[in-house]
């Protein structure tokens, strides 16, 4: 099934962003590798491409997990969280309906 992980910035987040990317990256690429990422990407805090100072206001990620307990387990051990770059993460059941 499909779960949403919707991390949730800490404030001034950008360094400790910047220092955890990598291992944070290498975790989606498995996902994606393994066929079982849907989308991720980050949420700018203003309407632009590159936020610049501004950041981030966290972060989403669709992906297959076995079940929501093996999603949240997996929310739970983000580089993100552990640097303090998110202060946590919703996770929830979805649906894809389109396309």
């Amino acid at each position: 099934m499909l779960y949403m992980i919707l991390g949730h910035e800490a404030d001034d987040s950008l360094p400790s962003r910047a220092a955890s990317r990598g291992e944070h990256l290498a975790r989606l690429e498995a996902l994606r590798d393994d066929g079982r990422l849907v989308l991720a990407g980050p949420l700018p805090a203003i309407d632009a491409e590159d936020p610049g100072p501004a950041g981030f206001t966290g972060s989403l990620v669709v992906a297959e997990f076995e079940s929501l307990e093996a999603a949240r387990t997996w929310a739970e051990a983000d580089p993100y969280i552990e640097s303090g770059a998110w202060t946590g993460a919703d996770v929830r059941p979805f649906k894809a309906v389109l396309p």
